[in-house]
């Protein structure tokens, strides 16, 4: 089953329902097995010592697609930034990913925005396409996490 995200526009509103794939621990094997080296975007949760996930990172991937970005981003050799390498170091074992594939960066964008307001909205606002007037999302998890 792929995992894609799909859109409709009514006007100047887009409907985006986001399919996303199962959660899973992040091992290089099953990532370079499992994850298609195509455009989406990840999320990336570690589970506390509560057993809570907690997500840390959406990723937005589209050169060298979501395979190389969720390989380089559960490294703790490999990633560049140090808040995330912390939360790798700190948190061994215990990192999980879930992506929805997406082909339009500006969808990628849209999305990113949508998501980026809900987590966060006191951050500093994610640019999105501009193409529409409202953006609304849908999450869809064959494991139950829904996170908006």
């Amino acid at each position: 089953m792929l995992y894609e995200t799909s859109k409709s526009v009514d006007k100047d509103n887009v409907y985006y329902t986001v399919r996303w794939s199962p959660i899973v621990k992040a091992d290089r094997h099953v990532i370079n097995a499992s994850v298609p080296a195509m455009g989406g975007i990840a999320e990336l949760y570690y589970r506390d010592s509560k057993g809570k996930l907690n997500l840390y990172l959406l990723a937005r991937s589209y050169y060298g697609g979501l395979r190389a970005t969720l390989r380089v981003a559960t490294d703790p050799v490999e990633e560049k930034d140090e808040r995330r390498r912390a939360v790798l170091l700190e948190h061994e074992g215990e990192i999980f990913y879930r992506y929805t594939l997406l082909e339009s960066q500006d969808d990628m964008s849209d999305i990113s925005f949508f998501f980026m307001s809900t987590y966060s909205p006191q951050s500093a606002p994610q640019a999105h396409s501009g193409r529409y007037e409202k953006i609304f999302v849908r999450e869809v998890d064959s494991g139950g996490l829904v996170t908006i």
